[in-house]
């Protein structure tokens, strides 16, 4: 009787694929340990206090979007710490009269020192009329005011738009970040979680643009229409 030895097809085929789920699994590892890292470096980029600017600066330019801070940058501009302000990413709607009732005490430099921006959506127009503005004023130096969970992904883009102006942060503390620990609660974890995410796909597009591999194009400046001061707009 001929005794043929055992043979499982399937056998063969198991190393491979061991090999390859390993290779999986390793890899999301990396990445899931490299993601948190980055968190962790992120999360030590965002001041928990208000700290007055080092050094004054030509201009100001503040970027809408969260409590406060319109009148932070107000008081900045009251101090003397830059000679013009630049409010970027108004909202189409709202017109002088309206930040003029939330800054009752700031008319005179409302009417005298003060830029409103319309056209910016989101923070790489941000920097794209910041750009503009401060080339048209030939302002070497801004100090940039914004929340502090903002503002890495705000200096990334605004240096890299402008690389020969000096940027001073001023980060603005939100009542919540005050208030209570960041992992205390959800929406702020969500909020910064987000952030990250978009801070990490901003500089991950400046540094390819960098070895000239862009993404998506760069945005142009707008025409000079579509910065205005408060006194010129309450006039339209």
């Amino acid at each position: 009787m001929n005794l043929q030895p055992d043979h499982n097809p399937t056998e063969g085929s198991s190393a491979p694929r061991g090999w390859l789920r390993a290779t999986i699994v390793a890899a999301f590892a990396i990445v899931f340990v490299g993601a948190g890292v980055g968190f962790v470096g992120f999360l030590s980029q965002l001041r928990a206090v208000e700290v007055s600017p080092s050094s004054k600066a030509d201009g100001i330019v503040v970027l809408t979007g969260g409590s406060s801070r319109v009148s932070d940058a107000m008081e900045l501009l009251a101090g003397g710490y830059g000679k013009r302000l630049l409010i970027s990413g108004v909202h189409p709607t709202n017109d002088a009269s309206d930040i003029s009732r939330s800054l009752p005490d700031n008319q005179s430099l409302l009417s005298c020192c003060v830029d409103l921006d319309r056209s910016a959506v989101n923070t790489r127009s941000n920097a794209a009329e910041t750009r503009r503005w401060a080339r048209e004023r030939g302002f070497k130096s801004l100090i940039v005011v914004t929340s502090n969970y903002h503002m890495p992904r705000a200096i990334v883009e605004l240096s890299h738009a402008m690389p020969d102006v000096e940027l001073i942060p001023f980060s603005v503390i939100g009542d919540k970040w005050r208030d209570e620990p960041w992992w205390t609660s959800g929406a702020t974890l969500r909020l910064l979680l987000s952030e990250y995410a978009k801070y990490v796909a901003a500089e991950v597009r400046v540094r390819l643009a960098e070895l000239g591999l862009e993404m998506s194009p760069e945005i142009a400046d707008q025409p000079t229409g579509s910065l205005r001061s408060p006194r010129t707009a309450a006039a339209n």
